[in-house]
């Protein structure tokens, strides 16, 4: 049997050419149960009739910082929260890898950035975020009342980490939310992530 060169790589990087799954826009999103920074248990399955934005954070990255740096992160979840919507932001990063930090000092961190999600989930070992597929920081899901995946993708429309281009762009996660509020299909859905690798083991 001969192999792509490709496929050989993914195979020895992953150990499997099923290691990611997808979040299919309109299917159940894959469930989860996460403990946040101060050792609270979040579960999917307990926000069933909400609105849930999942944030795939990595504060030491770039793309993130241009988001936290410029406030735009926070507005974000500031506005999602006075609408009801209840916002996670996931670490996958590996114990020891680039954006992992012990609770103590991701409350602080959190505290730093002026964070207003409603808490900060751990995924150290990688498996809701393969699950989803989540490959960037920052990566995001919207998902519906009935626990469906509404929007999966980008922030925003413009992929630099450049701060200046947040007010000039397009952003997907807000118009989301906005969509499901007015119960109108997400015009906009399906878009292509960037950011930094999420640093699984």
């Amino acid at each position: 049997m001969r192999f792509h060169l490709p496929l050989v790589l993914a195979l020895a990087l992953t150990g499997s050419v099923s290691a990611f799954a997808d979040a299919e826009v309109g299917a159940p999103a894959p469930d989860f149960s996460l403990k946040d920074t101060n050792g609270k248990t979040h579960s999917l399955k307990d926000l069933k009739g909400k609105t849930v934005v999942l944030e795939w954070l990595n504060f030491d990255c770039p793309f993130v910082k241009k988001h936290y740096g410029s406030g735009n992160m926070q507005k974000l979840q500031s506005e999602a929260k006075e609408k009801g919507t209840v916002w996670l932001s996931v670490v996958s990063s590996a114990k020891g890898k680039q954006g992992y930090f012990p609770p103590k000092e991701m409350n602080a961190r959190m505290a730093k950035e002026k964070g207003n999600q409603a808490a900060i989930v751990y995924d150290t070992d990688g498996k809701i975020g393969k699950a989803y597929g989540a490959k960037n920081t920052p990566h995001m899901f919207v998902i519906d009342k009935d626990g469906k995946v509404a929007y999966r993708g980008a922030i925003d429309s413009i992929d630099t980490a450049e701060a200046e281009d947040v007010k000039k762009a397009t952003n997907y996660v807000a118009a989301a939310i906005e969509d499901l509020r007015a119960n109108r299909k997400v015009a906009t859905a399906d878009t292509k992530p960037y950011g930094c690798g999420v640093k699984y083991e």
